[in-house]
């Protein structure tokens, strides 16, 4: 009998999450300065901005759809909540307007491709661009750099005596959240069924366009989170933060076993993706690896991550092929005396 997809992607994340553990092994063993706290910190904390929009990227394609205007998203919230800030609002209020802009932009992507009926792809291409250009208007080249120290101090920060920064401890609240909602809730199951069959979706009573109108604005608001996250992470709101964090976001997400084509796949794969491709990059960066070269890294990953779920479905098939098409063994009678 031919493995299920269920199966097949639990394979897959076995494969990523062993992946993981082997580079984190061959990194404390072999980089120099890998294992020491400072870096762990480093590490955990660049990635937090790939994983928080991989929670809601990672329902989105399970469903058949994909946002690539994520970076821009963030890079338009970081632009206006530094424009805000200059102009002497308080940041208290600041975070909320900058979290309802990505629920605007969310919104407005996934009006475009349920309303309209037009591809994800090619709309939230389009709106990469857009949300970079209005960002670039809003805040200019300006880099505002002067926010509260308190804030400064937890984007950026790390409990006292570990490697755990403490912008982690959210992160794993919404991780749980996304898990509950994708494996253990009727509203996750709802999205493979989309995401395996959008018309038998729909004759199962599934209000198709209302899920995936949720989705594009839930991938808004935390796309929106992950600007603000940035800004006060690295002490900076310029309008080009998170440019090319898309590119990552994907890979990850795709590197974890998610299908592109939907309805496979699950959440804790697409995070092993994630905190891989972050290793990654740390070691890189610790061997003094180009960003170019990274990104190099990083394309090469999105395509073995595409190629890997279809080769190893194909192998599964032809295997099962093979066994179904194998005659059974022959039963000789026994010599009568």
């Amino acid at each position: 009998m031919a493995d299920s997809p269920l199966t097949r992607a639990v394979r897959w994340d076995t494969v990523v999450g062993a992946l993981l553990v082997v580079v984190l092994l061959l990194s404390f063993g072999f980089v120099d300065g890998f294992g020491n706290s400072l870096n762990l910190s480093f590490l955990i904390g660049n990635t937090l901005p790939i994983a928080l929009i991989a929670l809601p990227m990672t329902l989105l394609v399970v469903s058949g759809e994909i946002d690539l205007s994520v970076a821009s998203t963030a890079g338009l919230s970081g632009a206006v909540m530094g424009a805000l800030w200059n102009q002497g609002m308080t940041i208290e209020a600041i975070i909320p307007i900058c979290l309802l802009l990505g629920v605007a932009c969310g919104l407005f992507n996934g009006l475009l491709v349920t309303r309209l009926g037009l591809p994800s792809l090619a709309v939230t291409i389009g709106t990469l661009a857009a949300y970079r250009g209005i960002a670039q208007i809003v805040l200019g080249s300006d880099a505002v750099t002067d926010f509260p120290s308190q804030y400064l101090d937890f984007a950026a920060g790390r409990f006292d005596g570990t490697f755990v920064p403490y912008a982690f401890v959210p992160f794993l609240v919404l991780l749980v959240v996304a898990v509950v909602a994708l494996h253990a809730m009727p509203f996750g199951r709802s999205l493979f069924a989309i995401g395996a069959s959008e018309e038998a979706a729909r004759f199962a009573g599934i209000r198709v366009k209302r899920q995936k109108l949720i989705l594009f604005t839930l991938t808004g608001l935390m796309s929106s989170l992950t600007g603000v996250f940035w800004a006060l992470h690295y002490a900076s709101a310029r309008y080009d933060n998170a440019t090319g964090l898309e590119l990552s976001v994907v890979a990850a997400v795709l590197l974890g076993g998610i299908d592109f084509d939907g309805g496979k796949g699950t959440l804790g794969g697409a995070i092993a993706g994630v905190f891989l491709l972050g290793a990654l990059q740390n070691v890189m960066s610790l061997q003094d690896v180009s960003a170019q070269s990274q990104i190099v890294v990083t394309g090469v990953l999105l395509v073995l991550s595409v190629l890997g779920p279809r080769v190893a479905r194909q192998i599964s098939l032809a295997r099962a092929g093979r066994r179904v098409a194998a005659p059974p063994p022959s039963k000789t009678p026994a010599p009568t005396p």
